[in-house]
């Protein structure tokens, strides 16, 4: 089993808290705007669309939002937003993976920077951590929608290829080009994701405790904070006393 990075479930329990409902909103459209833009409007016929929407009802975004973010992508003169991600280092050593969608790549770039060099890291060269990572499918269902046992047998005979269960709910890992398919399977059989997505799963963790991972929340929080960062993604395991301490 590759490692399991507890920053997920920070992330979507932070998520789920945040009283910055726009700032939220305002990432999934633009994730919508961009998988629109990229293919054909219908998220039956738009793979990526189809999870941006998913997600996006997941967290109760209205559908005039969705609509909106939607029809913008065929609007002329409108925003052009590029991928772009960084890689660098917190604390102890932690790789930190960061994904954004800009209009301006040299001010995200400055951005982001700025914020690893105020917060304890230090920005890297494209590719020095994310070797450590794997680029799988995430599925994320609630514990209380089934069991271990019923979770691992649905999503192992939908095509997963591992299955994390924990207090924090269920996390279902699939091959890239899989994720699609399982997520539609399991949405048969469960109802609606917590969250679909392509992400960057740690193969390793690093080990952080006390202030130290203090700085690495603060620096890790400050950079999905950011307006042009869509997705963070670090390799630390932390105790869950610290959780709550710094969480």
């Amino acid at each position: 089993m590759a490692g399991h990075s507890k920053w997920a479930n920070i992330q979507h329990r932070k998520g789920r808290q945040d009283a910055k409902r726009s700032k939220m909103f305002s990432k999934l459209s633009k994730e919508i705007t961009v998988a629109a833009k990229m293919g054909t409007p219908d998220p039956d016929m738009n793979p990526r669309l189809r999870l941006a929407v998913a997600n996006a009802k997941a967290v109760s975004m209205p559908k005039d939002n969705i609509e909106r973010a939607i029809n913008k992508a065929a609007e002329a003169g409108g925003d052009d937003y590029e991928e772009v991600r960084y890689e660098g280092f917190g604390p102890e050593g932690v790789g930190i993976i960061v994904e954004a969608l800009t209009d301006n790549r040299n001010r995200t770039a400055s951005d982001v920077r700025s914020t690893f060099s105020k917060n304890g890291g230090n920005l890297g060269e494209t590719g020095a951590v994310s070797f450590g990572f794997d680029r799988v499918g995430q599925i994320r269902y609630a514990g209380d929608v089934a069991t271990e046992d019923e979770m691992m047998e649905a999503a192992i005979e939908a095509g997963a290829d591992d299955v994390v269960s924990s207090g924090d709910g269920h996390e279902i890992y699939t091959a890239i080009e899989d994720l699609n398919d399982v997520s539609r399977a399991l949405e048969e059989r469960f109802g609606e994701a917590q969250g679909t997505a392509l992400i960057w799963r740690p193969q390793n963790l690093v080990p952080v405790e006390g202030e130290k991972a203090g700085t690495v929340f603060k620096l890790v929080n400050t950079l999905d904070d950011l307006d042009d960062v869509q997705n963070v993604y670090a390799n630390f395991d932390i105790s869950d006393e610290d959780i709550e301490k710094y969480a």
